[in-house]
């Protein structure tokens, strides 16, 4: 998004810098609720959305798109074009579907849907179920430990890393460029962190193409090869486009996985009636996936660019402008849900967003799913005693909502 300054909107109580916000923002959101529907906020020249049924609606309304590049030149667009330096970044980024809109963003997903489906997420089951109890195995004969960096964030490196072909021995740099690339998606990120995302993407790219590249020379069972063989079928599919799928698959393939698993385990901790009522009943856990994820949002804005003006409660927002979608705030919406600020495991009803919707919801949700419960159910059986060593160290991001580090003792 383009910034105007990084002051907080003197008649908002939404301030992402705010380290009180970050540590809590949803009674703001509940405030931003009550004041309206649209709330114009200037420190990141965006038009800010918090009621689930807005969120929702706009998310599959085609007069908005995660680009506009596809029918206007910035210049057309009022918009000022990235700096030279943030080239590297911004090919990487703007040629994965997520910033896509159709035809190509139709194309590339419906390659790499096929490695999503239900029943190929099903065959990793017991890859995914060995590999999180293996995970909390060794945390448990450990006494202890960072569960972050112990279980959370190895399970999903590990499954992606697997789906796509990484060999074990290069997987270690994935989860820093995964981190440094995913700086550039929080409001306003200062220079370094510009810097950062630009050095990981050159860096990340650079051996993409050389897996490719292996991949051509000796095809695999694995996604980075499909993409080579309908790209070869006529699909259209460019190297660029591969690389940069290739990347979203990995960022987005694990960054709300992990952070959903610190923000529900610290979630669960805070609520011990909860935790004790899912340690005695296992068959919650799918539940309790679904509404750890509405009760802590791993991703709590997402931005849509307007390319035709629309109208939300008599304020009309004109092409040209972005619109920040407050995942967080609509899923805490008590028009949509009862008692929303409960953590409430039983929860039937849940038709949270942390998924996104319309023609951008999440195509790894099945699997961040069975992720997120294979780890909770190893969690349960190896680790029954799990406590808090340490109170949670949080982020110092918005966007992508996380911890920074959970430590735990058995």
């Amino acid at each position: 998004m383009e910034a105007t300054d990084t002051t907080p909107a003197t008649d908002t109580p939404f301030d992402p810098w705010s380290p009180a916000f970050l540590a809590d923002p949803y009674p703001a959101y509940a405030a931003l609720r009550a004041a309206g529907r649209v709330h114009p906020y200037a420190p990141t020249n965006q038009y800010l959305i918090p009621h689930h049924a807005d969120v929702s609606a706009l998310l599959r309304d085609r007069r908005l798109g995660r680009t506009y590049q596809h029918r206007f030149a910035h210049e057309e667009f009022g918009r000022t074009a990235p700096p030279p330096e943030h080239e590297p970044f911004h090919t990487l980024n703007d040629h994965g579907m997520l910033d896509l809109e159709p035809p190509d963003h139709t194309r590339i997903r419906r390659l790499v849907s096929k490695a999503f489906t239900p029943r190929t997420v099903e065959r990793l089951r017991p890859y995914v179920e060995r590999l999180a109890s293996d995970l909390v195995a060794g945390l448990v004969a450990d006494g202890g430990g960072d569960l972050l960096t112990r279980v959370a964030e190895p399970l999903p490196v590990a499954v992606i890393a697997e789906m796509l072909g990484v060999p074990e021995a290069d997987r270690a740099p994935l989860r820093p460029w995964s981190a440094a690339i995913c700086g550039m998606y929080e409001l306003n990120p200062p220079q370094d962190v510009a810097r950062a995302a630009v050095r990981a993407s050159v860096e990340f790219t650079a051996y993409l193409r050389e897996l490719i590249a292996e991949r051509r020379r000796a095809p695999g069972d694995d996604l980075v090869s499909g993409l080579i063989a309908a790209h070869d079928d006529g699909d259209r599919l460019t190297e660029q486009e591969m690389i940069s799928t290739c990347v979203l698959l990995l960022n987005a393939g694990h960054e709300a996985t992990v952070n959903a698993t610190v923000n529900g385990w610290a979630a669960l901790f805070r609520h011990p009636e909860q935790l004790a009522a899912l340690r005695a009943d296992h068959s919650l856990v799918p539940s309790a996936v679904e509404e750890l994820m509405r009760h802590d949002t791993p991703l709590q804005l997402f931005e849509r660019w307007v390319l035709e003006d629309i109208e939300i409660a008599g304020t009309t927002i004109p092409r040209g402008a972005e619109v920040a979608l407050l995942f967080g705030s609509a899923n805490r919406d008590p028009a949509v849900f009862t008692d929303p600020d409960r953590l409430d495991l039983t929860r039937a009803d849940n038709p949270h967003i942390s998924f996104s919707a319309g023609i951008h919801y999440c195509i790894g949700a099945p699997l961040a799913r069975l992720e997120l419960a294979a780890s909770m159910r190893a969690l349960l059986t190896r680790a029954p005693a799990l406590r808090l060593a340490a109170e949670p160290v949080r982020k110092p991001n918005f966007v992508i909502r996380g911890l920074a580090a959970l430590t735990v003792e058995v």
